[in-house]
Order: C-alpha cells, then sequence, then structure tokens
C-alpha cells in the first residue's frame, strides 16, 4: 500500500451510511457498522443548554421537520455564520428536551428517494448516544471502532458561550477515547480550535481544507497557501492528518474525467501527516464521468473504481456515504 503506514486505507463512514439513511442518525451510524466501516463520523453542533449533538450544520431545517412544527415557527430567523446569511432554524436557540421532540429527514431527496422513506422516524442524537452506541457494538462485535467528530463553527459558537472542547474530550475520555492508539481523529475547517485542541489531548487532530476560500477563523489566510510545502510543514505542528476535497488529491478535466494524481498526497506523507479526503459517494451526480454508469444522476455508478483510483494515489483513509461500497473496494 501507498499509505503513509503501508496498511490499506481506513474507511470512515461520512455521516453514517448517509447513502442509505438520513444522516447522522443512530440508524445511519448502526448500518454502517453493520457494512464495516472503521469510523463513523458525526459533525458535532451545541444546543442552547450545552449539549452536543449530531447535525451537518446547526441550521437545521434541510435535516429535521422544525419546519412543519407550528410551535417552533417564531424561532425561525436569519444569522450570519462563518461570513455566509443563513435564513433557518438553529440548534443554538433550542434545548435539548425541544430538539428531541423534532425527527429527522433526508437531506437529498432528489436523488435519494428510498431514504427519504425513513422520515420521521429518528431522533436527533446527542454525541453521548452515539458513544454509547459504539460502546454497546464494541460488545456485541469484539472489536474497536473508531469515532471521527467534526467541530462545526467552533469559532461561531465560542463568541456564544457554548464550547466545543471541554464536553466533547470529557465524553471522549470517559468511552475510551483518550489518545493516539485508541481509534480517533477530531476534525476541523478551522485553525485556532485545532491548535488549541493540540494543546490539550493526545487526540489525533486533521485539518480539513476544501479546494476553494480558507478557514473561517484566519483572515487572509487560504487552504491553498495551507497545502504548499511550508503549509503541510506547518498543520504537522498541531496536526497529525489532513482531511482534503477529494479534487485537491486527483482534479478532473474539462470533460469530468479523473486527471493524474496532483501530488498533494506524497508532500503530505513527506511533512508526515496522512491524507483522508471526502466525499465518495455512489450516485452518478458525485461520480467523475469515466465512473459513471448511464445518464440518470440517481443511479449508482463504479464508486468502487473511483475509489480504486485514490488507493492507488496513496491516501490513508476516505470519507463515504457508502461505507459497504467502500470496504468492498479496499478489500479487492
Amino acid at each position: 500500500m501507498a499509505t503513509l503506514s503501508g496498511e490499506p486505507p481506513i474507511i470512515i463512514a461520512h455521516r453514517g451510511a448517509s447513502g442509505e439513511r438520513p444522516e447522522h442518525t443512530l440508524a445511519s451510524y448502526t448500518l454502517a457498522i453493520e457494512q464495516g466501516a472503521d469510523f463513523i463520523e458525526p459533525d458535532l453542533v451545541l444546543t442552547k443548554d450545552g449539549v452536543l449533538v449530531a447535525r451537518h450544520e446547526n441550521e437545521i431545517s434541510e435535516t429535521t421537520d422544525v419546519a412543519d412544527r407550528p410551535e417552533f415557527a417564531g424561532r425561525k430567523t436569519v444569522k450570519t455564520i462563518d461570513g455566509q446569511r443563513l435564513e433557518g432554524w438553529f440548534t443554538e436557540d433550542f434545548t435539548l428536551a425541544e430538539l428531541k421532540t423534532l425527527r429527522a429527514k433526508e437531506r437529498l431527496p432528489q436523488l435519494r428517494a428510498a431514504n427519504a422513506a425513513y422520515d420521521g422516524q429518528f431522533e436527533i442524537p446527542t454525541f453521548e448516544e452515539i458513544l454509547q452506541l459504539l460502546q454497546r457494538q464494541e460488545k456485541q462485535r469484539g472489536k474497536r471502532i473508531g469515532v471521527y467528530p467534526e467541530t462545526k463553527h467552533p469559532s461561531y459558537f465560542k463568541a456564544l458561550g457554548l464550547s466545543h472542547d471541554e464536553p466533547m474530550l470529557k465524553l471522549l475520555e470517559q468511552y475510551g477515547y483518550a489518545g493516539k492508539a485508541d481509534p480517533v481523529f477530531i476534525q476541523s475547517f478551522e485553525v485556532g480550535n485545532l491548535i488549541a485542541l493540540h494543546s490539550k489531548t493526545d487526540i489525533r487532530l486533521v485539518q480539513l481544507v476544501a479546494s476553494e476560500s480558507g478557514p473561517p477563523d484566519i483572515d487572509g489566510q487560504t487552504y491553498a497557501a495551507m497545502v504548499t510545502a511550508a503549509g503541510l510543514e506547518k498543520i504537522a505542528t498541531y496536526a497529525d492528518g489532513l482531511g482534503p476535497s477529494k479534487d485537491m488529491v486527483i482534479d478532473r478535466n474539462l470533460l469530468g474525467q479523473l486527471e493524474a494524481p496532483s501530488g498533494l498526497v506524497e508532500a503530505a506523507h513527506k511533512a508526515g501527516l496522512v491524507v483522508h479526503p471526502w466525499t465518495f459517494r455512489r450516485e452518478n451526480y458525485f461520480l467523475p464521468a469515466d465512473f459513471k454508469c448511464g445518464i440518470d444522476p440517481r443511479e449508482p455508478g463504479d464508486l468502487q473504481g473511483e475509489i480504486r483510483a485514490y488507493m492507488a494515489a496513496g491516501v490513508d483513509g476516505l470519507f463515504s456515504d457508502n461505507p459497504g461500497i467502500a470496504v468492498t473496494a479496499i478489500e479487492r
């Protein structure tokens, strides 16, 4: 294997098995574990009363039935988060008890109609409930299962007096995820909170980067500058890994086909960083042109083929909405 360790890449279930169940639900995480994922990934936001819960964003109109709940109509508002104006309902305006009355729904119903059949069945899980699920599954299966939380908008929440770090680290330690030997990574698109976490914990940290823009907590900084040789060396002073958008590892040409690897993996490995790109999904809509099957954007294409191209580039792990397919691709 061309990975930094020489071992096969790890499979990280992106929001659970979110290609087959509504994302960030216990059902989605359970299915991902059943499919053989090495890690499950909860995105963490906070409630008004300071409880960590799993949602893709703190604005929850796309992933819950809050818009259909007349008792919360007055909570709809407009906020600016990381420079983006958003209208909707936000977790920090709800207590945990109130959020627990809501039900999850499919975020991409146009592409995943089968997932929408589960709308209304599942609660919003707390981070502790997710860790309890992992503990039960570990006892049942006799092996460790990894967790890969993302701190969502940590600077924004900190300004509200709500911190990710203390409750997250406390819960991780309580459930056996305390250091580099444990199957746990903490990830963030911000820089400052990773530097702060580096001084508080031995848990492995991953700097997320995208092909555009830059970290929301550093004015004028770009992700492009952060993935130069000098930038990667700086990341390695506080983090153990890099989480790039997959086009930063292998871009697409004008026809939408994969090009040659960019060299980012080799550069990151030289700095001592593992590389875990995101996100691998089976629908034609998301796949490179050379791995699509037919023209219907909803139909599955050759996700295994795409994953094998990234394995050849040396990635150390990958985020997938379809962990079962990803596991099969790695095993072949």
